[in-house]
């Protein structure tokens, strides 16, 4: 009796955070329209807030001297720049626009949510860290070559650094700030680490709401395509999450591996795509977004269901 007691609050946890995204994702879908709302009557700063906030919890766990280039980390980098390209040249036949969305969900950065979803599976977060801010600012100086060559308009470096550097570099800056200046604040924050998880669910919510309402309002003129675009999204998530916990097994590190590789940042595809592409083309990093939050839904069940 005393070990069920003792264990109450465990199993609870683990039910709510087994739950939490699937309810996340159905709640963000009901509630799509007060939720856009309430995002553009914010001028759309909330979710940049909340990423934000939780990359600076993850960040204090950082040791900015422990961070080292592996070769996992060429390979990924690599695979996205070269898939993505081939992906573009093979389906350009077939259609221009199919093309486009699957090149950018291969091109797309690793999401800044990735590293919170890594630590809660496991994975090494300074590896994951190091190939966060080494993945974003790549594609940031590469990202306007393939957008200008294969896109429908120009792309500059300082429109792609804008979106990524505050979200990505800022935290990082302020994290490692707090742990020289105010060392017992940082640790208080590393070790409240959930707390990444929590303010991710929140954006999570946000997120699908946006996605909802973007779906709804894109109508149905080009329904045969976007189903199309949608299961391109399907295929590639799946791959690219199977094929990154493949290489991190090389290093010992399939977790970091299939995160660093599947999770993206799908905010900025999505704006890359309706920017610098055909709109419509942004239905595929637009479905991926439910893809990967239901790869990483299971994959938490998974191991809770390990570690319980």
């Amino acid at each position: 009796m005393a070990y069920i007691l003792h264990n109450i609050p465990g199993r609870i946890l683990h039910n709510l955070r087994t739950m939490a995204m699937p309810v996340g994702m159905l709640t963000g879908a009901l509630f799509c329209r007060p939720i856009s709302a309430l995002e553009g009557a914010s001028h759309q700063l909330i979710t940049p807030t909340l990423i934000f906030l939780m990359l600076f919890v993850t960040f204090c766990r950082v040791r900015v001297r422990e961070m080292r280039l592996k070769g996992m980390h060429g390979l990924l980098l690599l695979f996205q720049l070269v898939v993505s390209l081939a992906l573009f040249l093979l389906l350009q036949p077939l259609n221009t626009t199919l093309a486009q969305g699957g090149m950018i969900c291969v091109l797309a950065p690793v999401a800044m949510a990735a590293v919170v979803i890594g630590s809660m599976l496991g994975a090494d977060i300074t590896t994951m860290a190091t190939y966060s801010l080494l993945c974003n600012l790549s594609i940031a100086l590469l990202a306007p070559l393939y957008l200008s060559l294969l896109g429908s308009g120009n792309c500059t470096l300082w429109e792609i650094l804008t979106r990524i550097l505050p979200l990505l570099v800022g935290p990082f800056v302020l994290a490692q700030l707090f742990r020289l200046v105010l060392p017992k604040w940082a640790a208080w924050v590393a070790a409240h680490g959930q707390l990444s998880f929590y303010l991710w669910l929140i954006s999570l919510v946000i997120v699908i709401g946006r996605t909802t309402s973007y779906i709804i309002d894109l109508g149905s003129d080009h329904l045969l395509l976007e189903i199309a675009l949608a299961a391109l999204a399907l295929a590639i998530c799946l791959v690219q999450f199977k094929l990154g916990r493949m290489v991190g097994r090389r290093y010992g590190d399939p977790a970091a591996g299939g995160q660093s590789l599947g999770q993206k940042n799908t905010v900025l595809a999505v704006w890359m795509a309706q920017s610098f592409l055909d709109p419509i083309s942004s239905i595929a990093p637009t479905a991926y977004i439910v893809w990967q939050n239901l790869v990483n839904s299971y994959q938490i069940y998974r191991k809770e269901r390990e570690t319980h």
